[in-house]
């Protein structure tokens, strides 16, 4: 692995921020009355799971705290394609839009899943 020096050279970090930005981006045309429902859910989603990577990198000199904030950006990702699915089905979004970005959350996932399984090797006690 190559030696990163912040949670901000992670490639999954730099992902879910994308992710989170075109999903502001798409979500901007939601009707009004899902501002504080459907729209304020995804967006808060999304935005959690880099968040959470973050989170992760702090508490890494712990590997447990650091599995375990991974978890939480995993099932975070998770709940950002419960919110995309349900877009389309209310017809905010289209399929072809919606599995662009079920896709990329899909990508960050098997990330998060990969960081998870090689815990060790990112939890060095001289971090």
């Amino acid at each position: 692995m190559e030696y990163v020096e912040s949670f901000r050279d992670l490639e999954v970090y730099r992902f879910s921020r994308l992710l989170s930005k075109d999903i502001f981006e798409v979500t901007k045309s939601f009707p009004k009355e899902e501002m504080y429902s459907l729209t304020d859910q995804v967006r808060r989603s999304s935005r959690s799971v880099g968040a959470q990577i973050a989170e992760a990198w702090g508490k890494r000199r712990y590997e447990k705290h650091f599995i375990s904030k991974l978890t939480d950006g995993d099932g975070e990702q998770l709940e950002t394609q419960h919110w995309i699915e349900l877009a389309v089905d209310c017809g905010y979004l289209q399929k072809k839009q919606a599995d662009d970005l079920l896709t990329r959350c899909f990508s960050i996932g098997k990330m998060i899943g990969s960081m998870i399984a090689k815990s060790s090797s990112f939890c060095k006690p001289d971090h």
